[in-house]
């Protein structure tokens, strides 16, 4: 028989990058072949290829109709993305079957993928998956088939302003015991801009208000919201992707976070997209109040797939590069000052060791990169230009000093 001569009957995918996984974008080529190795020659009736991508939901739901009655209902829908088809070995026009020897045969194909497309994602009651599947044929046997996966991920720039505009919010709560008055709490948070990539640090500006008559906790977390719709009907999971528990806060104090970080680990990007499945991802500030509910202020965020320029926006790249207090900026003036006289620069020891750059036990270890760099870039103005003409030229009526009186 056929399979006990066919050693291997697989699909290879190139990458768009070499040695990487099969990942791919809207609108770019995928590009692979279909190997068949022979231990010794085989008739073979036909060899089709078949692509396809879909998002599809599914969960079910129990009811009851009465006090013994009981039934399930199901919620499914399905988009399709994806479908392509192609005939890599078709039979003769006499419908003559092919022979192949023994060997290694590789079929390549190729087919472009639509301008828009999901992202590849699995969830608990639904996913967007992508594959290539290949199907042989042989005269008066079964069909043997087999299947690749690859992923699919949609580009989100954060570099568009919606992106990078700033969020903020604010809010308060009376605690309240046994109808009593405890006081009240607020809570008001700033993040710097609302699109983020997994790997960067969101500096959290926040201001947190007791006037209970006890100690309160505030937090920090980035939710994940995943959203599954079918039918008209939704269904929801919530997952704290990080989080960070800050200081307790006494009765009557104020707790202030100067850009206090919060890293975002490797998550998948946001998917708004999609009729069926959306990702969402948000950042809570929550303080813990006991006896009471807890204070929750929520501000959206994006996760995207194409970082923040280096020069798209200075100061959202250094305040989401380095997670410390950025007060400093405010007190450079406006007119850069003249830069230093040379002797001033290099006699004094002091002044020597005054131009070296923090030392990182100052900065609790947390700075790392060129932070000098930044503070002589926004502090002088830069030299003259170069010239050859000497602006301060000895004139002509000079009588030349003679070098050998």
């Amino acid at each position: 028989m056929l399979f006990d001569r066919l050693k291997r009957f697989s699909i290879v995918l190139e990458g768009p990058e070499r040695d990487a996984p099969a990942a791919f974008s809207p609108g770019q080529a995928v590009v692979g072949r279909v190997v068949l190795e022979l231990a010794a020659a085989a008739r073979l009736g036909a060899l089709r290829l078949r692509a396809m991508g879909a998002a599809r939901v599914h969960w079910t739901e129990s009811r009851s109709a009465g006090s013994s009655t009981a039934y399930t209902q199901s919620y499914s829908d399905q988009v399709e993305f994806l479908s392509h088809r192609d005939t890599l070995l078709a039979p003769s026009d006499n419908g003559e079957v092919t022979v192949l020897q023994a060997g290694r045969h590789e079929f390549p194909f190729t087919f472009q993928l639509p301008e828009t497309l999901a992202t590849s994602f699995e969830g608990k009651h639904g996913s967007v998956r992508y594959w290539v599947k290949a199907k042989l044929h042989r005269p008066w046997s079964t069909v043997k088939k087999v299947k690749k996966e690859f992923t699919v991920i949609e580009p989100i720039d954060i570099n568009t302003p919606a992106l990078l505009a700033p969020q903020a919010g604010a809010k308060e709560k009376i605690a309240r015991a046994w109808y009593c008055n405890r006081g009240q709490v607020s809570v008001t948070a700033k993040i710097d801009r609302k699109g983020y990539t997994p790997g960067e640090v969101i500096p959290i500006f926040a201001e947190i208000d007791n006037c209970t008559s006890r100690a309160v906790v505030p937090k920090a977390a980035i939710i994940q919201t995943q959203t599954f719709i079918a039918r008209g009907t939704k269904k929801q999971k919530k997952s704290v992707v990080t989080s960070i528990v800050g200081d307790p806060i006494a009765a009557g104090k104020r707790e202030v976070w100067h850009g206090r970080a919060l890293k975002i680990p490797p998550v998948g990007p946001s998917i708004l997209q999609c009729r069926i499945i959306q990702v969402e991802y948000s950042l809570k500030v929550c303080v813990d109040i006991p006896g009471t509910s807890k204070l929750l202020l929520e501000l959206p965020l994006v996760i995207g797939t194409i970082p923040l320029h280096p020069f798209g926006s200075r100061t959202s790249s250094v305040s989401s590069q380095y997670s410390v207090n950025l007060d400093w900026l405010s007190a450079i003036p406006e007119q850069p000052e003249a830069p230093p006289e040379y002797s001033a620069v290099v006699s004094s020891p002091e002044a020597e060791q005054s131009l070296a750059p923090p030392c990182r036990s100052e900065l609790g270890g947390i700075l790392e990169g060129p932070f000098f760099a930044y503070i002589q870039e926004f502090r002088f103005r830069p030299p003259p230009l170069y010239s050859e003409i000497d602006p301060n030229s000895p004139s002509d009526n000079i009588r030349p000093r003679c070098m050998t009186c």
